[in-house]
């Protein structure tokens, strides 16, 4: 994959990210943020499928990156971290995979007489399960970076930076 490429993915990923976060009426001056932590996710997931990573893996560890700059970008903004990762996060669903798994359960379910070909079963078994184990993969990346710094949270920041002030 060229630089080009990459960073077109990119760009088009954040834009994306920052549609959702629209959408979610998140606070107008995290926008900038969710447009960043999402092409960094995109970097990262794509960079590792580009270099043999399986998807899941890739895509769990694009989570991952996106759960941690989210708590980053939660400190610098005074926000909530999901408030950041959600949106940036929600563009690394696997649309084209649960578009074929909804395909082939409606061309399973044509066949009255359960005579449907073993080929179109394993397809969308297939795809069934690569989608199912990628939004876990998305869950359990965002959510792995948050458990570890549980008590590092922005509430838990701005309660301590108050108590030392006043």
């Amino acid at each position: 994959m060229n630089w080009f490429t990459l960073i077109e993915k990119c760009f088009w990923f954040g834009t994306a990210a920052v549609g959702f976060a629209v959408l979610f009426n998140v606070p107008p001056r995290t926008l900038v943020n969710v447009f960043l932590i999402a092409a960094a996710g995109c970097v990262c997931r794509l960079l590792f499928m580009e270099g043999g990573v399986n998807i899941i893996l890739a895509t769990f560890l694009g989570g991952c990156l996106i759960g941690l700059l989210s708590i980053l970008g939660a400190h610098k903004n005074v926000t909530a971290p999901f408030i950041l990762s959600i949106p940036a996060v929600i563009p690394m669903v696997p649309g084209v995979f649960i578009y074929r798994l909804i395909l082939g359960l409606v061309r399973i379910a044509e066949y009255s007489n359960g005579n449907y070909p073993s080929q179109l079963l394993s397809d969308t078994v297939n795809y069934g399960m690569k989608s199912l184990f990628i939004l876990m993969a998305i869950a359990m990346g965002v959510a792995f970076p948050m458990m570890i710094s549980r008590k590092e949270t922005a509430k838990n920041f701005l309660v301590s930076k108050r108590v030392k002030n006043g």
